[in-house]
C-alpha cells in the first residue's frame, strides 16, 4: 500500500470516532428538523400562452412568444390577480405570503408555463393554481377590452347620429311623396340623394365599428390551461430520508474537513516520518501508549498490570519486545564506537523519558549486561520512586560527600544484574554539582562496576542539566511524546544538543497510540512472533540470540554485526578483569 494512503487511512482511522460523531449527530439535526417541520404540498397548473395572430417572419414570432411568455410569469404574480384569487377563494393571506407561495416558469421551447403552488393544506394550493389563471384571464381580458373602449363608444355615438338623420331624411321623403307640391318630383330626387349619401356614412361608420371589434378580438392574447392542477397526495418537503442522509453527507464531509484542517495545523509530532525529516534523526524506539494509560506525566506509560516497569512486569508484552527494539538499535549503533553510557533526555517534561531509561536499562540488564540506571534528573528523582527504593542515599548527597564512598549509592533492584543510583534529595544548584570533577570521576567509578549505565536527565529547554552531561557520554537519545510534543521545541533541543558536542544516537518516539499501529514495528507483529517468549532472556520461538541470551528477530541484526558484538562483549568482560 502507498505510503500517502496508508498515513491518511491512519488520520481517519485515528478520528474515526469524531467522523462518526458528526455524522450522526448532522444526520440526527436533520431527521428531528424534518419531524418537527409541517409538511408542505404542491400543485401545479400548465397554461398555454395564445398569442394574438400577427403577420411576421417566423424569427419575430419566436422572440413575441418568448417576451409574451416572460411577461404573464411577471404579471400572474402581481398584486391586483393575488388580490381577486384571495377574495374569490377567501384565503387568510396577505398578497405578499401568497406570492412567496406562488412559482410561475417558462417550459423551454414552447408556449407553456408551469404555475406551481406550494402550501400546508393541499387542497388550497390545488385551488389557488387553478384560480390564478382564470382570473388573470379575466382581468388580462378587461384589460384589451380598455384599449378599444374609447373608439367604439364614438362610433357608437356616430352611428345612433346617422341613424337618426336617415329616419328624419325618410319621414321627409314620405311627406314629400304624399304631396301636389309642382316641384314634387325635384324634391324628392334632392331628398333621396341625400338619404343615399346617409346610408353610405352609416355603412362606413358600421364597417368601422366591425373592424374595431375585430381587431380587438385578433389582438387579444390569452393562456388557456392545458393541464389542471390536482390535489396533491404527497408532500414535497420535508422528505425526511433524503434530508436525513445529505445532513449525513454534509456532516461527513465538515468532519473529514475539520480533520485535515487539524492535522494541516497540528505542529505536534505524529510520526516517524516528521522525526526524520523535521528532526534529521533516526527513529530508534516506538513505544506504544499501553491499553488505558492516561496522561500523568512520566506516569503515561502504564501497563494493564498498573505498573510502569512494563519490561519487568510483562516481559512477553509487546510493548516490551518495543523497548527490545530499542536495545538492540543502540547495541547496533555502538558496534564501531561501543556505548558504556547512554543519556535519555527529552524536550520538555512529562514526556516520560524517566519511564523510557528504567525500562531499557531492564531489558538490557535481561540481556545479561551489567547494568546501573543513574538518576541525574536532580531537580524532579523519579528512579527511587520506579523501583521502591525510598531509602536510598542518594546521587547529590554521594557527591556531596569528600569520602568518596559511591558504593554506598548503589541500589539493588528485583531484577539480576540491575542496579540503581537514585537521584536522591534534589540539591539547590542540580547543573552545577553535575558539572564538577567528582561527577566525572562518579561517573568513571560507575563503569568499573558496571558493562552499560544508562543516566535520566532533567529535560533540555527548561534547564541546562543534561547540556552539561551530554558532551561526556557515549551518546544520547531524545524521548519525544506522540501528539504532545511540539516540533519547533524538538528541534531547538536537538540543536542545543549538537551544539555542545553531544553524539545523539536517534528519538524514541513514546506513548504512540494503538490506533496508530501502522508506524514503526507492528505491534501485532511482535504479539505473533514472541508467543512462546519466556520473557527471562531466553526463549524457544524463532530469531537469533543477543549477548546475554536475548531473542531478537532476524530482520533485525545480521550475522556480521552479531559476530562484532560478541567479540566486543569478550573484550569488554577482559577489560573488567
Amino acid at each position: 500500500m502507498d505510503d500517502s494512503l496508508r498515513k491518511y487511512l491512519s488520520i481517519l482511522w485515528h478520528w474515526a470516532w469524531l467522523i462518526g460523531l458528526a455524522v450522526v449527530l448532522a444526520g440526527g439535526a436533520a431527521y428531528m428538523t424534518d419531524r418537527l417541520t409541517p409538511p408542505v404540498y404542491s400543485a401545479s397548473t400548465k397554461l398555454l400562452v395564445n398569442e394574438a395572430p400577427k403577420l411576421a417572419d417566423a424569427a419575430s414570432i419566436l422572440i413575441n412568444d418568448a417576451r409574451l411568455g416572460q411577461t404573464y410569469s411577471d404579471m400572474m404574480v402581481q398584486r391586483p390577480v393575488l388580490d381577486r384569487v384571495i377574495d374569490t377563494l377567501g384565503l387568510n393571506l396577505s398578497a405578499g405570503q401568497l406570492a412567496g407561495a406562488v412559482r410561475v416558469e417558462i417550459v423551454r421551447d414552447t408556449q407553456l408555463l408551469r404555475l406551481t403552488v406550494e402550501s400546508e393544506d393541499p387542497a388550497q394550493a390545488a385551488a389557488i393554481a387553478n384560480t390564478i389563471p382564470a382570473v388573470f384571464r379575466q382581468l388580462n381580458a378587461d384589460m384589451q377590452a380598455q384599449r378599444y373602449a374609447d373608439a367604439k363608444a364614438s362610433l357608437t355615438e356616430q352611428l345612433a347620429v346617422a341613424a337618426d338623420q336617415i329616419t328624419a331624411k325618410q319621414d321627409a321623403i314620405d311627406l314629400v311623396a304624399r304631396s301636389v307640391a309642382p316641384q314634387k318630383e325635384a324634391d324628392l330626387l334632392r331628398l333621396q340623394s341625400d338619404l343615399a349619401q346617409l346610408r353610405q356614412v352609416y355603412d362606413r361608420l358600421s364597417a368601422s365599428y366591425e373592424n374595431i371589434r375585430l381587431a380587438e378580438s385578433q389582438s387579444a392574447s390569452n393562456i388557456v390551461i392545458s393541464e389542471p392542477a390536482t390535489v396533491p397526495t404527497a408532500p414535497v418537503r420535508p422528505q425526511t430520508s433524503r434530508d436525513t442522509m445529505m445532513g449525513a453527507a454534509l456532516g461527513l464531509l465538515l468532519a473529514l474537513g475539520m480533520v485535515f484542517l487539524i492535522e494541516y495545523l497540528d505542529n505536534t509530532i505524529r510520526s516517524p516520518e516528521q522525526v526524520v525529516t523535521g528532526l534529521n534523526l533516526p527513529v530508534i524506539g516506538l513505544i506504544m501508549q499501553a491499553a488505558g494509560a492516561r496522561d500523568r506525566g512520566d506516569r503515561a506509560l502504564q501497563s494493564t498490570a498498573g505498573t510502569e516497569l512494563i519490561a519487568l512486569q510483562e516481559p512477553r508484552s509487546p510493548i516490551t519486545e518495543a523497548y527490545r527494539a530499542l536495545r538492540t538499535n543502540i547495541q547496533i549503533a555502538g558496534v564501531d564506537q561501543p556505548i558504556r553510557t547512554l543519556l535519555v533526555t527529552s524536550p520538555s517534561p512529562n514526556e516520560g523519558k524517566s519511564t523510557v531509561a528504567a525500562n531499557l536499562a531492564i531489558v538490557m540488564a535481561q540481556a545479561g549486561r551489567e547494568v546501573i540506571l543513574l538518576d541525574a534528573d536532580l531537580r524532579r528523582p523519579r528512579i527511587a520512586k520506579l523501583f521502591d527504593q525510598h531509602d536510598a542515599v542518594g546521587l547529590a548527597a554521594t557527591l556531596l560527600d569528600d569520602t568518596r564512598q559511591w558504593q554506598k549509592v548503589l541500589m539493588p533492584t528485583k531484577m539480576d544484574h540491575l542496579r540503581t543510583a537514585p537521584g536522591g534529595e534534589p540539591p539547590p544548584n542540580p547543573s552545577e554539582l553535575l558539572g564538577t570533577k567528582r561527577m566525572q570521576e562518579f561517573v568513571g567509578f560507575l563503569k568499573e562496576h558496571s558493562d552499560t549505565i544508562v543516566i535520566d536527565s532533567p529535560p533540555l529547554l527548561p534547564v541546562t542539566d543534561a547540556l552539561v552531561l551530554a558532551p561526556q557520554v557515549d551518546g544520547v537519545i531524545v524521548v519525544v511524546e506522540y501528539g504532545s510534543t511540539q516540533l519547533r521545541p524538538a528541534q531547538q533541543a536537538v540543536t542545543q544538543l549538537k551544539q555542545a558536542g553531544a553524539r545523539v544516537l536517534g528519538v524514541v518516539l513514546n506513548k504512540v497510540p494503538s490506533s496508530r499501529r501502522g508506524y514503526g514495528y507492528g505491534y501485532n507483529y511482535y504479539r505473533h512472533y514472541y508467543a512462546d517468549y519466556s520473557g527471562d532472556g531466553r526463549g524457544s520461538g524463532h530469531g537469533t540470540d543477543t549477548p546475554g541470551g536475548a531473542r531478537q528477530p532476524r530482520s533485525v541484526m545480521s550475522g556480521s554485526l552479531m559476530a562484532k558484538m560478541r567479540t566486543r562483549r569478550a573484550d569488554d568482560v577482559k577489560l573488567r578483569q
